[in-house]
């Protein structure tokens, strides 16, 4: 299976999480939005409750300040309407304004009808004439204007006797209720009063009970009824399931029994409709959010996991076929791949470093490999010639002393003896590359030895060559043979010197040095580096530098001895050489000897090489 397939999978599988969350959100939001709902209901039903208790209180101020009015003490009917009239527009909330004589017959009235009516046998108004004080309500239909309307009568009392006249407002019920359209929504208001009367529907459903009608049989009017009032706290609020609805039901009495229930519905189904709403919107997020990752998943699996894992894949095949020079190129991705891909390109790179490493712990292994043919070779030569050599000095010197009387003669064996000498000289220089030499290494102050040369070095070097010594102060003392080590740095002073024709700078500096085996070597060593600014060597030149005969100068001014008998007195003396040297750059020689504090081991070391080549006895 492709990795852009289990992705998907994997995609597929993260959605079922979301899904299994979005159905227990479902069932919590239905449990939720159920318990708003019937909150919500119980708050509307209050609040109308309370807005209708603060209406009565508030017209039973109007009332009493009326009944105090000079505009009422007046027999004149006309003018007395007209008054109520004008207060009326002031107070819209009321259908009409009217006072009532004390036997029930309509005296003046905000409408200005002029009719003659008899209350009564009206409730409100034989119950006012019982009032001291305060106002007595009967929610019914006005007879002037047959709208719902909460009548609310206040007795105008005398100082004493009987009351002289009852004021009456009709606190108009539809329109406190319309009020609340706004907010309502699906929701219904029904006013009913307590004895079954429906009042006010709305918004007018489509199986409301038509107005004025009773439903007092009702199971819903029934338990509306049950409602008991606390005083002091509001009326009760209480939830019925009845019809298909849901229903808060509230007792309008508060500061006193208005005789009015007030009922706040909303359909059962839409009580789930947040939830359900929620849900569908959940599910279409869900969807959306499933194509969106899908969408993503596939083109991050396309361009960055299956072409990166190519590239990936590419550059190994490469590798695998020995193609160190393989590369991921940039850019590479951010997170794992682009670490694997730089990792990658990492190894790639110190693979063709060690190749090229190995080419070169490979090239040196041969040119130290063919050194020491060479040295073997030239070491046999030069022990046969030098030799040979011992017999032509022997015998020119011997003719020298016989051919006394004959000056040509003992001339040209004294030239003789001279050419012996010479290539008795050569022939030491080959057996120092060859590691054949006799020495005498002692525990040398290689510092106290340089400084002790700085007068022959400034004579053999010239005025033009600077010379500089730059010692180390703790340096360790050093197990070389003096005489040789003498021989072996003024030689390289002397090649400095031919590479700087034009003059420049000879640096004579000193360190310690330890090595590990992962040097190549291991231990302790006394280094001593000279270099030069002269014009240097290239590579070709460097690695045949220590080969004996192999010289750069021009035909007649030196043997190509000089390096190798160095290189030989070192490796000879069991130190290291080391040469670096660039076109224009110079060139440094650094001589690694070993350290004096084990100076016994190695004087026996070099004594044991020297008896198992007698040869090295020159």
């Amino acid at each position: 299976m492709s990795i852009r397939a289990r992705l998907l999978i994997l995609v597929l599988l993260a959605t079922l999480v979301p899904g299994l969350l979005i159905g227990l959100r479902f069932l919590q939001d239905r449990t939720a939005g159920i318990r708003q709902a019937e909150a919500e209901l119980r708050t509307m039903a209050t609040t109308l409750t309370h807005d209708l208790d603060e209406k009565i209180k508030g017209t039973n101020q109007l009332l009493y300040g009326l009944a105090r009015a000079r505009d009422l003490e007046t027999e004149d009917r006309a003018a007395c309407s007209r008054f109520l009239s004008d207060v009326r527009e002031q107070n819209q909330q009321y259908t009409g304004i009217l006072t009532i004589r004390t036997d029930g017959a309509l005296f003046c009235d905000s409408l200005q009808s002029g009719r003659d009516l008899d209350l009564s046998d009206r409730f409100y108004f034989k119950n006012a004439l019982q009032l001291k004080g305060g106002v007595s309500l009967e929610p019914t239909f006005g007879r002037l204007t047959g709208l719902a309307v909460l009548q609310i009568a206040h007795p105008a009392l005398a100082e004493s006797g009987p009351p002289r006249f009852v004021l009456l407002a009709s606190l108009n019920l539809q329109k406190l209720v319309e009020a609340y359209q706004v907010p309502l929504r699906t929701r219904e208001i029904l006013l009913v009063n307590k004895k079954g009367t429906v009042l006010v529907w709305q918004p007018g459903a489509e199986h409301a009970v038509p107005l004025g009608t009773s439903m007092a049989e009702s199971a819903l009017f029934q338990a509306a009824s049950k409602v008991t009032t606390k005083s002091g706290t509001g009326g009760a609020v209480a939830i019925i399931n009845e019809g298909g609805k849901v229903w808060a039901v509230a007792d309008a009495a508060i500061s006193q029994d208005a005789g009015l229930y007030v009922l706040v519905g909303l359909p059962a189904a839409d009580l789930l409709a947040a939830a359900n709403e929620r849900l569908f919107v959940d599910l279409l997020s869900l969807i959306a959010l499933s194509l969106l990752l899908f969408a993503g998943v596939w083109t991050l699996a396309e361009f960055s996991i299956r072409r990166q894992v190519g590239r990936i894949a590419a550059m190994i095949a490469r590798l695998g076929q020995g193609d160190l020079d393989a590369r991921i190129p940039l850019p590479h991705p951010k997170g794992d791949l682009g670490k694997l891909m730089a990792l990658l390109n990492g190894t790639a790179e110190s693979l063709k470093q060690q190749r090229a490493a190995i080419e070169e712990l490979d090239q040196k292994l041969r040119q130290s490999q063919k050194m020491e043919a060479i040295g073997q070779l030239t070491g046999g030569i030069a022990h046969d010639f030098n030799n040979l050599l011992t017999v032509v000095l022997g015998n020119a010197e011997m003719l020298a002393e016989r051919l006394g009387a004959d000056r040509h003669l003992q001339g040209l064996a004294e030239m003789t003896a001279k050419a012996a000498l010479r290539g008795a000289e050569l022939t030491n220089r080959l057996l120092a590359f060859a590691r054949r030499q006799p020495l005498d290494p002692q525990v040398t102050d290689v510092n106290q030895l340089i400084a002790g040369m700085d007068g022959l070095l400034r004579r053999s070097l010239g005025g033009q060559i600077e010379i500089a010594h730059v010692p180390q102060v703790d340096l360790w003392p050093a197990m070389v043979d003096q005489g040789q080590l003498d021989n072996a740095l003024l030689n390289l002073c002397l090649n400095a010197r031919d590479a700087m024709k034009a003059g420049g700078r000879l640096t004579v500096e000193t360190a310690n040095a330890s090595f590990t085996p992962a040097d190549g070597a291991s231990g302790d060593y006394v280094m001593i580096a000279v270099s030069d600014s002269g014009i240097g060597m290239d590579k070709a030149t460097v690695e045949r530098a220590f080969e004996p005969f192999f010289t750069t100068k021009e035909m007649g001014r030196g043997s190509g001895l000089g390096l190798s008998m160095v290189y030989g007195f070192v490796k000879q003396s069991l130190g290291h050489v080391q040469i670096y040297s660039e076109p224009g750059q110079g060139t440094i020689v650094r001589l690694y000897l070993p350290r004096a504090p084990g100076a016994a081991a190695i004087a026996g070391a070099l004594a044991g090489r020297q008896r198992a080549d007698p040869a090295g006895r020159g």
